[in-house]
């Protein structure tokens, strides 16, 4: 942790650098943006990894690299949010995670231009700036603050229609993106967030601070994560009555 500390810290520096000054933003094959915080970030912590322990794997957005391994993996989101970091909304952060084995031992979410740092140590909690976080109580749709990534794929497909009759229902509803939404599940100032599709990338570091804080993630259809899947972080308490809600379809 002291290791990945060191270098959500450096991250900070680079994206703050680039954030208060020249953003020059670029489109790639999938036809998402990245900048050059992204590939900046991205390339010093490959390089850390490299000097500190040779025989780690990095796993990266930009570079990419091999999630099928046995060993160490450090799983990076360079900077997660980057269509905010590209238009000057300060919602962005570095997420950092590391698998001993295919199992995420610890994680930060850096978000330097909020001043908040989420951290989790598997088995020992999650915090928010040092101090421990933990997920709400409530147990009930119509008391809940749901949060969702974009509506664009429920109002399409069939399969949204149970996702729109949650958040038709929910005491309130906003649509928090990215990591953002994890974390504010994690610290307890939500009780779900949604998201269609997440990469590895997106998700390995925000699921285990949820996890920390008390709550549960799945699949939207309540299956474990995988690459490219659906995404649901609730305080748990609700959990099973949204897949519920979700598989409905009619």
């Amino acid at each position: 942790m002291d290791f990945a500390r060191e270098l959500a810290d450096q991250a900070a520096q680079i994206g703050l650098s680039i954030f208060a000054g020249d953003v020059r933003v670029a489109i790639k094959a999938d036809n998402t943006p990245v900048t050059q915080a992204d590939t900046s970030i991205e390339a010093m912590i490959r390089r850390r990894v490299a000097e500190r322990f040779p025989h780690d794997h990095v796993l990266g957005e930009e570079e990419g690299g091999d999630a099928d391994t046995s060993g160490r993996l450090w799983i990076v989101d360079p900077i997660d949010a980057t269509a905010n970091f590209a238009r000057a909304i300060p919602i962005w952060a570095t997420l950092i995670a590391l698998q001993l084995g295919g199992e995420t031992v610890l994680a930060i979410a850096e978000a330097p231009a909020m001043g908040e740092r989420y951290e989790a140590v598997n088995g020992r909690g999650a915090t928010l700036n040092g101090a421990p976080i933990k997920v709400s109580e409530t147990d009930h749709i119509p008391d809940a603050q749901i949060l969702y990534a974009g509506l664009g794929a429920w109002l399409t497909e069939p399969s949204g229609k149970g996702v729109l009759s949650v958040l038709a229902d929910a005491k309130r509803v906003r649509g928090f993106g990215d990591f953002w939404g994890h974390v504010l599940v994690a610290r307890g100032a939500a009780e779900a967030m949604a998201e269609p599709s997440l990469a590895l990338w997106d998700y390995a570091a925000p699921t285990l601070i949820v996890e920390e804080a008390g709550g549960r993630v799945t699949t939207m259809d309540g299956a474990p994560l995988h690459h490219g899947g659906s995404v649901l972080s609730s305080n748990g308490a609700i959990h099973d009555e949204l897949l519920r809600r979700f598989a409905d379809d009619t």
